[in-house]
């Protein structure tokens, strides 16, 4: 048994039965977890592992920058348009190109449209069965969902007795059947689960809706980035012809059949997410009123570097403001600048790379970022190269990097823009937490502050939520002024000036910045002779999954397990509970995707 004290402020304790789940699944990508809990079930130690690697920052040296969006795009099938955008920024910031305002407004609807998608997707289809039982929706009284669903959501249209009976009898025959599909292998008879029949019922319905509806949204993509997965970005602008009412108009990616399309879907997305999305998560998480875990660093440290600006270039106008915030002090939000070399480094003295002899324990900004693959076990780790049994954390253990921010680890996500955002007093984020604590208090019997209750898996959670109706809301202004700049006669979408690398410097470097699903993502370029001479990513759930640093601090992933109590270790819904509202992406992580195996998890005991 060791006992360790991190210097961020976590007590670390290997001893006691060790539980690994490996991998973790309905995640982007892959992941490995292990835990210490002691007689109580308490975790007391937990350790993240990234287990595969692609190298896209070495595949791209070399080529032209121009067409890096494509390559680093194709680092998750989820959150893709994402990564097009941050390296379109990067190159336009190192070579000095301003886009033209129809091309801003459309990434800006491209983007929303994004984070609105995955949030819904990540809550239903990945994280909502860490709470939701499926099987216990068979004993529900429709009747009873019926009133539920009308006390916590009176507007939703679909909502009739009738309507949840239709939905039961489908549940029935589909478990009746023994294939059930995503619902195969969940811990279903954990004590864990408290919903009653009806909410789980209600729940599973939604599930339906939100699969139904959630190809619908995407169809924007289609519409102005050509395709959905890997919609099409361009450096300079966007690949998106307007042609309103000029000679074959009816041909063109965008007319005015399109742009009402568009409209109504974005109508549609903001239905949902008021009355569906927003009120399942907060009924929900009354049923786990004491279920205050999960906090981690999100008691600690946050950051985000902001995004959603009304103005194009200036910061100041982010709907979403960046910052960070250091040892839960919320009255104090530090600037973040990341082009500050002191500011965001990446760590690799537990990750399996090497900066070179006397430099592993090194921090490197990104423009100076090395990414060299080393993999190695530790002499304290079980099992070989190719079927490891437990990792060895004072090693090297995880394909993923430690970012920090001036040496400190933060945790990043839709979390800490809120927190961010509510502390500065961003009028709509302040009345969207108020009002939906006044929700779930009232619903609870509790009376718990925004302090007690977002630095929390629920919080995390909820606050997820609420920014993607935040996104339905900004998306219909954005439509709006798409369509003022169109009737004012400005139909360009891109600017060519600066498209032929004879019109650049013989050196360049830039960054770009995006308030990603998952939280703040950045991608930082150099190009020299105009080819690029190094690119990193460094993605949000770098930031959350990332191993322990050269002083030993832990990352999010690591310290929000800690002091979970678990009702049966060999079914360990509560790790899948807590990490999950992060909603990993670990193909982000370690820029990597692979096929899945047969074996969808396996749990150890030892």
């Amino acid at each position: 048994m060791t006992t360790l004290q991190t210097p961020n402020g976590f007590a670390l304790d290997n001893g006691g039965k060790r539980i690994v789940v490996d991998p973790l699944t309905r995640i982007e990508g892959h992941m490995r977890v292990e835990v210490n809990v002691d007689e109580q079930n308490i975790i007391r130690n937990a350790v993240s592992t990234g287990t595969m690697w692609r190298g896209l920052e070495v595949i791209l040296r070399g080529r032209d920058p121009r067409d890096a969006w494509a390559f680093v795009e194709r680092i998750c099938g989820v959150c893709t348009g994402c990564h097009a955008l941050a390296s379109v920024r990067a190159v336009e910031d190192a070579l000095d190109i301003r886009i033209p305002t129809n091309a801003f407004l459309i990434r800006q609807i491209m983007a929303k449209v994004l984070t609105w998608h995955d949030h819904v997707v990540h809550f239903y289809h990945l994280h909502a069965l860490d709470w939701v039982n499926p099987v216990n929706a068979l004993r529900a009284d429709p009747r009873a969902t019926s009133m539920l669903q009308q006390s916590v959501s009176p507007n939703h249209a679909k909502s009739s007795p009738g309507y949840f009976r239709d939905v039961q009898n489908r549940l029935k025959k589909f478990v009746e059947s023994g294939q059930l599909g995503i619902f195969k292998n969940g811990y279903w008879d954990s004590k864990a689960y408290l919903l009653p029949p009806e909410a789980d019922l209600m729940a599973v319905t939604h599930y339906l809706e939100a699969l139904d509806f959630q190809k619908e949204i995407v169809k924007i993509h289609t519409i102005l980035g050509g395709k959905n997965p890997h919609p099409n970005y361009m450096v300079g602008g966007v690949p998106c012809a307007i042609n309103i009412d000029g000679d074959m108009a009816a041909g063109a990616p965008l007319n005015m059949e399109r742009l009402n399309f568009i409209k109504q879907k974005l109508d549609e997305a903001y239905e949902f997410s008021q009355n569906v999305y927003v009120p399942d998560v907060i009924a929900i998480a009354s049923y786990y009123k004491n279920w205050l875990y999960g906090g981690g660093l999100a008691n600690h440290n946050l950051m985000d570097y902001g995004d959603y600006p009304t103005v194009q270039g200036d910061k100041s106008t982010d709907r979403l403001p960046g910052g960070v915030i250091l040892n839960g002090n919320w009255n104090e939000i530090h600037p973040i600048d990341a082009r500050d070399p002191q500011q965001v480094q990446e760590f690799v003295t537990h990750s399996w790379y090497s900066y070179g002899h006397g430099r592993e324990d090194v921090g490197l900004h990104p423009w100076d970022g090395v990414t060299d693959p080393h993999y190695a076990l530790g002499s304290a780790a079980k099992g070989t190269r190719t079927n490891i049994e437990a990792v060895d954390e004072s090693a090297k253990y995880s394909w993923v990097k430690a970012p920090r921010w001036r040496g400190n680890a933060c945790e990043v996500g839709p979390l800490a823009r809120y927190i961010m955002a509510y502390s500065k007093g961003v009028p709509y984020v302040k009345a969207q937490v108020d009002d939906a604590l006044g929700r779930f208090n009232a619903l609870a019997g509790t009376s718990f502050t925004p302090q007690q209750a977002l630095p929390t898996t629920i919080g995390r959670t909820l606050t997820r939520a609420l920014e993607g109706h935040y996104c339905a809301q900004q998306l219909l202004d954005d439509y709006d002024a798409l369509i003022s700049n169109i009737r004012n006669g400005d139909l360009a979408t891109a600017n060519m000036s600066r498209w032929d690398p004879a019109t650049w410097p013989k050196e360049a470097k830039g960054v770009g910045l995006v308030a990603a699903p998952r939280g703040g993502l950045g991608h930082w370029i150099k190009i020299k002779d105009g080819r690029i001479e190094n690119y990193q990513c460094v993605v949000p759930s770098t930031w959350n999954a990332g191993p322990r640093d050269a002083k030993g601090n832990i990352g999010a992933f690591e310290a929000s397990l800690l002091g979970t109590p678990m009702a049966n270790p060999e079914q360990p819904v509560e790790i899948l509970r807590t990490l999950h509202s992060f909603d990993p992406c670990m193909a982000c992580a370690t820029h990597v995707m692979a096929p899945d195996g047969d074996e969808l998890a396996r749990v150890t005991v030892r």
